[in-house]
């Protein structure tokens, strides 16, 4: 007879079901037993509390480790020390009065040796200012006693969720840069440093700044370097793609809806300006904005006051509005497309990006980092440039400008077979090779202007989208044109 296979049973003399082995489960018939496999659990958080009364240290603890917490208990700043530099804590409740001793003079010393803890203050003398005082100190949480089981578990399971997204945000960020090259802002062009000095004298302002310029000339860049030089550089940048959502939609992500504003709002949402609070709003193609949303946005500008979509409530938020565009504003103030009072906000500081062709000693710099990005992961991480393939770059008037010259060189390093890039490895219309490009006036038909003019434009828009505007044409239109080539 084949063996019983392990499966709970009673035992009366345990009062109690007994269970197989951990990671045992009973297998299908005719199968034998087979072991599950688990995902490995999280660490549990290391928690140290420091107060001088006894009691409040054994209830506190019990309640922690009923949450799963691994306990260290310290009854006065010297031996709260020596822990924090002996043992990894993940958090620490410090009591404000540890008898004769301050505990919020204790708090600069914990941070100091245990940078990445959370503390929270716990006390039965709570003021506002006190508290005020503790969270700048650089308290993560407040707790007034006496305090309950349920008002702890949710101090933890805040602050663990706050650890799990800023770990979470770095390690987006560390992919961000894996994926995307560094740019250098070392310029050899008179121009172009003369541009950076005015970004730098502006950062130092609240002031709203205006980049103008073609696509693809690195104004996003730009902003985000005007943040990094301002007092707000530990506040958010936040971005938004102005021809990429519809009018109501673009409302809602600028100042957030109501909820039942719309259908498909089923709760409040902030939108980005409520997000950007403390630190700066990117306007990408501002020229792209509805006539009817510009004017909540003067008013937004102009007394950092706005309203939710649906809601009457005045709201304010401190932001920087830093906006760019490749479009004439002048002549669609004219044409009735852009106001003119919004414009004179905008533009406080306005600053003009030369194009690529205009900085020709910044091409080959600027290539040769980005051969350096792209072959880092190759069989050639060394690779180099030949003398043809520069001279091909130099020459190049370059429409797309830095957004074309990353892809060419992406290009280049993909197709590569030696050390060295070379000529034949840059795109034809780099190289301008046996296909010259046609010539308004020259002796080729509509048809082959057409598609040029498709295929430059296309190549210096950011989007379809983007282009099939510039162009005149729906997405559709420009897919099928696009098709004949």
């Amino acid at each position: 007879m084949r063996p019983l296979e392990p499966r709970a049973r009673y035992d009366p003399r345990m009062q109690r079901r007994r269970t197989p082995p951990h990671g045992w489960t009973r297998g299908p018939k005719f199968a034998n037993v087979h072991r599950v496999t688990r995902p490995t659990p999280a660490p549990s958080p290391r928690v140290l509390i420091i107060d001088d009364e006894k009691n409040i240290r054994t209830t506190l603890a019990v309640c922690l480790e009923s949450l799963g917490c691994v306990v260290g208990q310290a009854s006065n700043g010297a031996e709260a020390l020596q822990q924090v530099q002996r043992d990894v804590f993940d958090l620490a409740f410090l009591d404000l009065r540890l008898g004769a001793e301050d505990g919020l003079a204790l708090l600069g010393p914990l941070l100091a040796e245990r940078p990445g803890m959370q503390v929270v203050i716990i006390t039965a003398y709570a003021t506002v200012d006190t508290a005020v005082e503790a969270l700048r100190a650089g308290a993560a949480d407040y707790v007034q006693k006496p305090f309950t089981p349920p008002q702890i578990a949710h101090v933890v399971r805040r602050l663990r969720e706050q650890r799990a997204l800023h770990a979470r945000v770095t390690d987006l960020e560390t992919q961000l840069r894996s994926t995307s090259p560094r740019t250098d802002l070392t310029t050899h062009s008179p121009v172009m440093r003369g541009v950076l000095d005015m970004l730098e004298r502006a950062a130092a302002s609240g002031a709203p700044v205006l980049l103008r310029g073609e696509s693809g000339t690195g104004k996003s860049l730009l902003a985000r370097h005007v943040h990094a030089l301002s007092a707000r550089a530990n506040g958010p940048f936040i971005t938004i793609n102005c021809p990429t959502l519809s009018e109501d939609l673009l409302a809602s992500e600028l100042f957030g809806h109501a909820r039942g504003a719309f259908t498909g709002a089923v709760k409040d949402q902030p939108g980005r300006v409520e997000a950007a609070d403390g630190g700066t709003l990117f306007l990408d193609e501002i020229g792209e904005i509805p006539p009817a949303l510009q004017a909540k946005l003067l008013r937004f500008v102009q007394d950092r006051e706005f309203e939710r979509v649906g809601e009457s409530r005045l709201r304010r938020a401190d932001v920087r509005v830093i906006s760019a565009t490749n479009r004439n504003l002048e002549a669609d103030v004219q044409g009735g497309r852009f106001r003119e009072d919004l414009l004179y906000r905008l533009n406080v500081v306005e600053v003009t990006v030369p194009p690529l062709r205009d900085r020709p000693d910044d091409i080959l710099p600027l290539a040769r980092g980005f051969i350096a990005f792209f072959a880092a992961n190759t069989r050639n991480p060394s690779l180099g440039l030949s003398p043809e393939a520069e001279s091909a770059l130099r020459a190049h008037a370059w429409p797309g400008n830095i957004r074309e010259l990353r892809n060419a060189l992406e290009r280049a390093v993909v197709l590569c077979r030696g050390a060295t890039v070379t000529a034949a490895d840059l795109p034809q219309r780099v190289t301008h090779g046996s296909h010259a490009a046609p010539r308004l006036g020259g002796d080729v038909t509509l048809e082959e202007l057409e598609q040029e003019h498709i295929r430059l434009v296309t190549e210096r828009a950011a989007s379809q989208a983007e282009a099939a505007r510039i162009l005149g044409v729906d997405t559709s239109t420009l897919w099928r044109r696009k098709k004949k080539q």
